[in-house]
């Protein structure tokens, strides 16, 4: 075989550095639809408590993703330097 670098070698770009900003990204949409659904009254056909329910189910998740995501990927690792 043929003993070449792939593109992104080549280039020296991966396309995983963005997959956490996407995470983020995600997250915050999901709390921005269920604070949406908590405070839209006449543009979402649902009933009020059905509303409020799902509301509620899109902030919790959007807030643990949110807290999980932000843990794995961007908290600082802690080194041997910092142990001594």
């Amino acid at each position: 075989m043929l003993d070449r670098p792939t593109t992104d070698e080549r280039l020296g770009k991966s396309p995983q550095r963005l997959v956490p900003y996407f995470l983020l990204v995600m997250a915050v949409i999901y709390m921005g639809l269920g604070v949406f659904l908590w405070v839209a009254n006449g543009l979402v056909v649902l009933p009020v408590g059905t509303r409020r329910i799902l509301g509620t189910v899109f902030l919790i998740y959007g807030i643990i993703r949110f807290v999980r995501t932000y843990g794995q990927h961007f908290k600082r690792k802690p080194t041997y330097d910092d142990e001594q």
